[in-house]
């Protein structure tokens, strides 16, 4: 795939090459010391290699991408406990960063916790997953596909979306397939819209939902017309992440249940902090007034730095 090579016209973004190279360069890491002594080792060190094999070396979508434009990207699994033999209740973590353009820095994509993953593994247990039939034969073997395909397309949608506007509509179209055709059974949770404020429904919705629309916009503003201006038009660039700012300021007020904005904002403190060091002070007092309304939780922290 082309357009990740950010210099390139970015209507090769949606054409595709002949090459059939992975979409994900993925590192996977399981922790399962809460219940090491009783399972096998060998467990989770196959589970671990099983996983990142099913990852990195399955086509996600028809693009191809080059070694270089891979999306870097970390599934972090903590084993919390054992429900019954071979079924573990865990939490998933994912992490997934994005080159920005003309410098070494990579900016965070997504950052964010599952605590409702329940699967189950066991030794020589093959990895399937079909777009077509996500529920599998066996529910609780295909969470544990689904959920890791649904963060996957999450992905793909957003990297997609921060090249081109609305790029990534095929991948939160499939996201949102696999939450309509979910594994369910006892145990499985995480699907539905009522389970809990932040699950998988609402995320995929917020994504997908007419209403929503100006989420595709704040992504493709903040990275494209944002952070890959700053190493040239760093004025420009700065005030492009201001109204992307604000914009899902107004977002997040004209909507409920927005899923979307904590988790855009999680892990970008610093990164925030670091392009408006050097913004005027009239600036500044809209950053943090903004602030105030998308990200409560450091807000105390970022007036510390740019007050």
């Amino acid at each position: 795939m082309l357009f990740k090579s950010i210099c390139l016209v970015m209507g090769l973004l949606l054409i595709g090459k002949a090459l059939n190279a992975q979409e994900l360069a993925a590192m996977v890491s399981v922790q399962s010391s809460k219940v090491a002594n009783q399972v096998d080792p060998k467990v989770f060190t196959q589970f671990q290699t099983q996983l990142k094999d099913f990852i990195n070396q399955r086509k996600w979508s028809s693009d191809a991408f080059g070694a270089e434009e891979k999306i870097d990207c970390s599934f972090y699994i903590t084993i919390e406990s054992i429900s019954s033999p071979g079924v573990y209740d865990a939490k998933l973590s994912i992490v997934a960063n994005r080159p920005v353009y003309n410098t070494n820095y990579t900016t965070p994509l997504l950052n964010m916790q599952d605590a409702s993953f329940t699967f189950k593994y066991q030794l020589g247990q093959p990895m399937e997953f079909n777009e077509t039939r996500a529920q599998g034969g066996d529910p609780l073997e295909s969470n544990l596909t689904a959920t890791i395909a649904y963060y996957i397309n999450i992905i793909l949608g957003l990297d997609y979306d921060s090249f081109a506007l609305k790029a990534g509509a095929p991948y939160f179209s499939k996201a949102l397939n696999i939450v309509y055709n979910a594994p369910e059974g006892a145990g499985i949770t995480g699907w539905k819209s009522y389970d809990g404020q932040r699950n998988r429904y609402i995320l995929v919705d917020n994504f997908t939902k007419s209403g929503f629309d100006k989420i595709h916009e704040v992504v493709y503003s903040y990275y494209r017309e944002g952070l890959d201006q700053m190493a040239e038009k760093p004025e420009i660039a700065r005030a492009n992440v201001l109204n992307t700012l604000m914009s899902l300021q107004e977002l997040n007020e004209s909507n409920v249940n927005v899923m979307a904005v904590p988790i855009f904002m999680q892990g970008k403190y610093t990164e925030i902090v670091g392009i408006f060091q050097n913004a005027d002070k009239s600036m500044k007092k809209q950053l943090l007034n903004t602030l105030s309304f998308i990200d409560i939780a450091n807000i105390n922290r970022y007036k510390e730095k740019l007050e």
